[in-house]
């Protein structure tokens, strides 16, 4: 097979991923087949916006199997991420034993399965077919829930002191996702297959924006990706990701512009940039400089 041909199996996965609305390329269809074949954890980085949290939910749509997500932040902990017990669950079957019920069977029963509340995690190793685990924006986490991470995804099980270790019915599919705010450990990258996303170049952008909302006409489409292309390399303190473009193109839709100049890009600016020291920067005459260079290149 020649190096430039996708293998069979990758071309499956690219055209898996594109029927679910992803536009996917050969790099991210062979990361998603080799966390598929190899059972591994697939970690993927890059700049906000620029389409992971979409692989898990695009994969999970190919695959007709349950997405479950596990949104990280900071200080989430292991009641919120694992499991947590019934409190009023439990204190009401205390009250219905009444005085008469045997302490210890009460007590054995209480912190039975009936009992117990499924989290994110617990959830995707107690699922019956293998499911899709999105931890999302794991650099969020607190380095004491990464250490957590490592272990399950070593062994794929929870230790629950009043029921013992459970493991995984099925070895979930395991989207990792980064920003980069935090550094990740070495242990947990070790644990991991990589991937990094950069922004999508011009025509795969457009490619993208056209399959999300087919409505928008290519001009349209070329104008929206043409002004997010070149804002991405003004140093902005938050440049546009592709959710961003889609807004935008949407924005400029939304007011009837015959086409893409300077007051109209300044009225719909918000939608592509969220930051008010980028927008202060954005006067229309900036913006008039940024439109001139190329404007009909991009179409």
């Amino acid at each position: 097979m020649e190096d430039g041909a996708l293998r069979p199996d990758i071309a499956r996965i690219v055209e898996g991923l594109e029927s679910a609305g992803y536009v996917a390329d050969r790099t991210i269809a062979t990361a998603v087949h080799l966390a598929l074949a190899m059972e591994k954890p697939l970690l993927v980085e890059g700049a906000a916006g620029v389409g992971k949290t979409e692989i898990a939910k695009a994969v999970s749509s190919w695959l007709g199997t349950e997405l479950i997500r596990l949104q990280c932040y900071e200080g989430l902990d292991l009641p919120t991420a694992v499991y947590e017990w019934n409190y009023q669950k439990q204190l009401l079957h205390i009250r219905l034993q009444g005085r008469d019920g045997d302490a210890d069977t009460v007590q054995r029963t209480i912190f039975g399965p009936g009992f117990l509340l499924e989290r994110p995690l617990l959830r995707a190793i107690r699922c019956e077919e293998r499911p899709v685990l999105l931890i999302d924006e794991v650099d969020r986490a607190d380095e004491e829930f990464e250490a957590f991470l490592l272990e399950l995804l070593s062994d794929f099980q929870v230790s629950i002191p009043e029921l013992g270790t459970i493991a995984a019915r099925t070895r979930p599919v395991v989207l990792l996702t980064s920003n980069g705010t935090r550094e990740l450990s070495d242990a947990l990258r070790r644990r991991c297959l990589y991937l990094w996303i950069d922004y999508p170049e011009p025509e795969r952008e457009v490619e993208i924006l056209r399959r999300r909302r087919p409505e928008i006409g290519r001009t349209r489409a070329h104008e929206a990706v043409g002004l997010a292309q070149r804002l991405r390399r003004e140093r902005l303190a938050k440049p546009p990701g592709v959710a961003e473009t889609l807004d935008f193109a949407a924005a400029l839709e939304a007011l009837g512009a015959d086409g893409l100049g300077p007051e109209t890009a300044r009225d719909a600016i918000g939608a592509l940039v969220k930051d008010p020291n980028d927008l202060a920067g954005l006067t229309v005459e900036r913006l008039e400089a940024l439109l001139a260079p190329s404007q009909d290149a991009e179409r």
